[in-house]
Order: C-alpha cells, then structure tokens, then sequence
C-alpha cells in the first residue's frame, strides 16, 4: 500500500539517468513514484519547491489511504518535510543567484566559499567547495534575511512538524571499507552504462556545464574529460573520491536525527535477511 517520494537533489532532472542511479521502470515494479524527471537540467529547483510539491502529494497518497515513502539522500528535502523550516519558502533573487554565478565563472569557486565562510563558517563546514548550487543559496539567505542559513537549520531542528509522524530507517556498513568498495563498483558500473555518453548527449542538446544540474558530482567530472582538461581514468578517479566524501558526510547529516533506526547492511548474509528485519520494525510500528 506504499507510494514512494524521491527526495534526491538531483533525480528530479531529466535526461540524466546513469550518473544519478535513476531507478528503471522494471524497478520500479508498477509502484508510483514522485519527483522523479520533473525540471530540465537547466532550471533551478529549490527546498521551497520541493516541500510545496511533495507536501500535495503527501496529502494525496494519504487521502486514497495510501502509505507515503520518502526514499533519498538529500538532508534539506527531508528536513522540509518532518521539520519546520522557517527559510524553505523564501523564494531569494534570479538577479542575485545570477550575479553569483557571474562571479563564480570569474573567479572560480572558491571565491564563493570564502565568502561563505566568512559570513556562516557552520553552514560552510557542510557544503563541499565546489557545490556552487548550495553555496549560492547560502549566501542568497543570508543577503536576504540577514540571518545564516544555519540559523535556520537549526530552528526548523527544534520543531518537528506535528502534521506527521516520521519513522525513519537509514542503512549503513559498520565497515567503512565495504562502503568505499560498493561505491568505486558502482561508479564502474556508471562508465560501462554509457555515463560518458549521457554527458555527451545532454551537451548536444545545448545543456553545458554552468547549467544547474551539470554541475552534478559525476557530470562535472565527465565533461572536464571531454573537454581534454583531464583524462577518464582522471575522471573516475575524481568521481569515486567525491562520492565517498560524499557518503561521509550524508551519514554525519543523518546521524543528527537521533529518532532514525539504522540498520548495518554488513551485519546480514544478504539483501532478503536485511529486507526481512526492516519488514519486522516496520510492523512493530505500523501495527500491520
């Protein structure tokens, strides 16, 4: 009786399919899922977004007595929904998000997070120097509200939206080795799927690399390749580097919810062992 949410920063863009993991059709075993191919990999799509759409959908699956599933990595789109977000309505500046890109393209990107680091070092921290997008948004809050984003961050964590009742499952691997491991194969996996080519093609549509979504952790990298300034080898290199820093610091995110149940993937024989536990909390919770 589950309809699922993504909640993936960058699965709702379409045409990118390999180097986001977009789950196939077949997978998707005539379940609906949301947000999922809505914008164009140029458009800007915001927390504020995000909540307003998955919100009505929520809303929906629970009117047809229907049990909604938010599966996804990206902390803020979770964050918008189980807490009170003060900031995530606040629509910012086109002129000024483009003013920053403007400066961006000049003076490379760490010029950006220098300046975020200077007027909300906490929010810095959590961002990696080269997620413009973020960057962007955190400096747009501040010029706006006169407030850091991570101020905000940390009032919507007082306040839990009592409009639901989250119960929360996160998987990890009490090896962190294991987890290194799966993440180079399947970054492997991506480059034997055609990611290359994925890139190649979204380039011949007219995306480039200043579009929104190119600037992904996997695309960025793939166009540096083609455009001769490194090698695939030195491309691959950089996108399981930047995954597995990645993967760091989404545990260290979620790790803040202290109401999350983990559960260690390396801990069972196999995926159906784990599936079955998971089943089991589940019930206990649900009463099904």
């Amino acid at each position: 009786n589950g309809e699922i949410i993504s909640a993936d920063s960058m699965q709702v863009y379409k045409y990118m399919d390999v180097g986001t993991a977009k789950i196939t059709k077949e997978e998707m075993q005539g379940i609906p899922h949301y947000l999922i191919d809505i914008v164009e990999p140029d458009q800007e799509f915001s927390v504020a977004e995000y909540e307003k759409r998955a919100k009505e959908i929520i809303k929906d699956i629970y009117k047809r007595g229907k049990l909604p599933i938010i599966v996804g990595g990206t902390g803020l789109y979770i964050n918008s929904i189980i807490y009170i977000m003060h900031f995530s309505d606040f629509e910012g500046s086109k002129e000024f998000r483009e003013k920053m890109k403007e400066l961006a393209n000049t003076y490379g990107s760490q010029y950006l997070y220098e300046k975020l680091k200077s007027v909300d070092p906490e929010a810095a921290k959590k961002i990696h120097p080269n997620d413009i997008r973020r960057i962007i948004r955190a400096l747009e809050v501040y010029e706006f509200t006169g407030k850091p984003i991570s101020y905000y961050q940390k009032m919507s964590g007082m306040r839990l939206n009592p409009e639901y009742q989250p119960i929360m499952i996160g998987l990890n691997f009490r090896d962190r080795q294991i987890l290194y491991d799966r993440i180079n194969q399947r970054v492997d996996e991506m480059i034997k799927n055609n990611l290359v080519e994925e890139v190649v093609n979204l380039l011949k549509i007219g995306y480039n690399k200043d579009s929104t979504a190119m600037q992904a952790l996997g695309y960025k990298e793939i166009v540096e390749y083609l455009k001769g300034e490194i090698s695939l080898e030195e491309a691959i290199e950089k996108i399981k580097k930047g995954t597995r820093r990645y993967a760091k610091r989404q545990i260290t995110w979620f790790k803040g919810y202290d109401f999350i149940k983990w559960f260690f993937v390396d801990d069972y024989k196999n995926y159906e062992e784990l599936k079955k536990n998971i089943i089991k909390y589940l019930a206990g919770k649900l009463n099904f």
